[in-house]
């Protein structure tokens, strides 16, 4: 009861936030209910979503990936090629179609093989930065770097590590500034890139006793002699750069304040706040359940977020069992499903169709997607449930919260099970019988999810007419 009534007041209004507000939530080990670290959030983009489950992939020697931003992104800038690895990792995550010009598609990260998770969220750096970027800008986007992790990273420090490196060779092409949450079983770290085209980066650990609330990403004071601090990784020229431009002046004896020196000097935004008190008051015993309210807070949480995430990072007794738990759209409104990662397929109805892909209204139907096309597209489900339950939220928002929260305490409820029958046949050397008995739960759960969402929208729709009536704009022919 004292969980519920923490996340009570989130189900009772949705408020206005300023655009392309992306969300992560990191929490501890010691801080959570079971020694699970979590990492959650959502990807906030107006375009479609969809999940993929990718696999693990073999490339030839000399095989290249293509990086960065067109000429047709909010910073313009050119392509490059930058090596492929030999072997890249399975990872789930969900992909969407437009932010900013980038090439699609694009991701905010997800969960790997190793149960190494990510997170993506807008950072603003300073106005100058934002300024001195060139145009045509190089180097790798945000998308490029997130989907490389999940291809190659093991620990949320070697997605640090990862990361660095690649933006100290090729250099990192810009939306106006950007953040990483990266988390393993036993650690978190944060990391920003700063805008301006000078492969300006930091990082900052966030141990087992830590809440970060990103919204946007951070980074306070860090040392100077960061490069050699276990708890910290930057740029070569951090420092100096600032020194050089006169934002900072190491002889005045201040600390480096990462984000006054280079963000947008406000650190903890308002909601950020609001969340970490109520996740602090359950410090010790936060549950999946309290990750998925703080996920669904509507204070935080609107039409433009494009999906949920919730990793639960600990050790399993078999790799393939590790989850995270995904809403296919806004989550105020789409449940949040169990993936394993011995899934092998999503259900086509959260696959991604046409509503909201970019570029999709220039021609018609592909032949190719027609079979997809012609299913039932769960993004739209839920957006449609978000609308309905918006328009008189007083009204039925509730009603949407509770019935979520009892189909996810259900779910939450099985997966122990669910789990140990997976294990049983990877332990009896039946593993392709474990993966698709991972794959026909999760997508058998996922359509009872799009199922509940139909049944409340029919109800919402047929008495929002009756007691309401429709509300249309005062030119409805545009």
């Amino acid at each position: 009861m004292r969980h519920r009534a923490i996340w009570a007041a989130a189900a009772t209004l949705i408020a206005a936030s300023p655009a392309w507000a992306s969300y992560g939530i990191y929490v501890g080990k010691d801080l959570t209910a079971d020694g699970s670290v979590f990492l959650a959030g959502y990807g906030d983009e107006p375009s479609s979503h969809w999940l993929e489950i990718v696999p693990a992939k073999e490339w030839p020697a000399g095989a290249t990936i293509k990086v960065g931003a067109t000429a047709s992104a909010r910073y313009p800038g050119e392509l490059i090629e930058i090596p492929q690895v030999a072997r890249t990792a399975k990872y789930i995550t969900m992909n969407y179609s437009s932010f900013a010009g980038f090439p699609a598609p694009l991701t905010n990260g997800g969960l790997n093989e190793y149960h190494l998770a990510a997170r993506d969220i807008w950072s603003p750096s300073r106005e100058e930065l934002r300024t001195m970027t060139p145009n045509p800008q190089r180097g790798l986007n945000y998308s490029d770097l997130s989907r490389i992790v999940m291809e190659r990273a093991r620990t949320a420090r070697e997605a640090v590590e990862i990361v660095g490196a690649l933006v100290n060779r090729y250099g990192y092409a810009t939306y106006g500034g950007n953040s990483h949450m990266f988390a393993d079983a036993d650690e978190g770290w944060v990391l920003i890139e700063f805008a301006g085209g000078n492969g300006l980066w930091a990082a900052e650990r966030l141990g087992r006793d830590r809440i970060r609330v990103s919204r946007p990403g951070y980074i306070g004071e860090i040392p100077l002699d960061y490069m050699n601090h276990p708890d910290y990784r930057g740029s070569p020229n951090l420092v100096s750069f600032a020194v050089e431009q006169g934002w900072y002046d190491p002889k005045a004896g201040a600390p480096f304040n990462l984000n006054k020196v280079y963000g947008d000097g406000k650190m903890r935004h308002d909601a950020v706040e609001l969340i970490e008190t109520r996740l602090q008051a359950l410090a010790g015993k936060i549950t999946l359940a309290d990750m998925i309210a703080a996920v669904r807070a509507a204070e935080v949480t609107r039409d433009s977020a494009g999906y949920g995430q919730v990793a639960r990072l600990r050790k399993t007794p078999h790799p393939e069992l590790g989850a995270v738990w995904v809403a296919g759209a806004t989550s105020v409104t789409a449940p949040f499903i169990p993936y394993c990662l011995g899934v092998a397929d999503a259900p086509p109805e959260y696959k991604r169709h046409r509503y909201l892909t970019s570029g999709e209204s220039d021609g018609f139907m592909d032949p190719e997607w027609q079979g997809v096309e012609s299913t039932q597209y769960a993004f739209q489900v839920f957006k449609r449930l978000f609308y309905l339950a918006s328009e008189h939220r007083e009204r039925f928002l509730p009603e949407v919260t509770a019935a979520l929260n009892a189909f996810e305490g259900r779910l939450a409820a099985a997966q122990p099970a669910v789990e140990r029958t997976a294990l049983k046949l990877f332990e009896s050397g039946e593993p392709e019988l474990a993966r698709s008995y991972l794959t026909y739960y999760s997508n058998t759960e996922a359509m009872n999810g799009l199922r509940l969402a139909e049944a409340l929208s029919a109800s919402i729709e047929a008495r929002t007419k009756a007691i309401f009536g429709v509300r249309t704009p005062p030119d409805a022919s545009r």
